[in-house]
């Protein structure tokens, strides 16, 4: 959790917010190959289409190098927001196989007690070139983001017990639409037409590759 966590706001600093999370949310397509390497779900022919379909959107979503910003700061942040989703899609298999024995709201303490640990000695290990940091904001906003990840992370955890993994991830894929959205009214951040049609596309990818968990449940019942 605390590689993912990392590697996602170090590409947010490097590229816009709603870029680095519509990558980030390409973590479904390694969850399903790591889930066929490790619990023999071969993906379907319907999932490797949909997962195309997500990789064209993603394709879309990457931005050009400005002269602000050089194209190395910008392949940077492309890498940490793929290698950020590899790394989730991880830890999601190994959650799954955790929750066979723990309930997930003592796992979700623990992976945050974990990174805020890893956290801590990181900043005795790394030495950051600026000493006149407005450290008091930095702090705030730090417990301030730990504290509203802890809750998505939590109500998620309630969500999944409530109405299903399903259901929930289905919601959940239109989280890059929403960052994008909130990235805009906050920070003002803006996208071309061919990165908000990226993000739509890796949207409706998402929402298919779950949508085909509960078409597969219903089948079972039909049956």
């Amino acid at each position: 959790m605390f590689v993912y966590v990392a590697s996602l706001y170090v590409a947010i600093g490097l590229i816009p917010t709603g870029i680095a999370m519509t990558l980030f949310f390409t973590y479904p397509i390694f969850t399903a190959l790591l889930a066929w390497q490790f619990f023999g779900d071969r993906p379907t022919l319907f999932r490797w289409v949909v997962m195309g379909i997500i990789l064209i959107g993603s394709a879309f979503t990457i931005p050009q190098s400005t002269p602000t910003q050089n194209s190395y700061a910008i392949a940077i942040g492309i890498l940490a927001s793929v290698g950020s989703g590899v790394v989730y899609a991880l830890y999601t298999v190994i959650a799954q196989k955790c929750f066979e024995k723990l309930h997930p709201i003592p796992f979700t303490w623990i992976s945050f007690a974990t990174t805020l640990l890893f956290s801590g000695m990181s900043l005795l290990f790394w030495q950051l070139p600026y000493t006149n940091l407005a450290w008091t904001p930095l702090w705030i906003g730090g417990i301030f983001s730990g504290l509203v990840s802890f809750l998505g992370h939590i109500l998620n955890n309630i969500g999944i017990r409530a109405i299903g993994a399903t259901a929930a991830s289905i919601i959940g894929s239109s989280s890059p639409a929403l960052t994008a959205l909130v990235a805009w009214i906050v920070i003002h951040e803006t996208l071309n037409v061919i990165q908000i049609l990226g993000i739509g596309i890796v949207t409706l990818g998402i929402a298919l590759l779950s949508g085909e968990r509960a078409l597969i449940k219903r089948s079972h019942h039909s049956n």
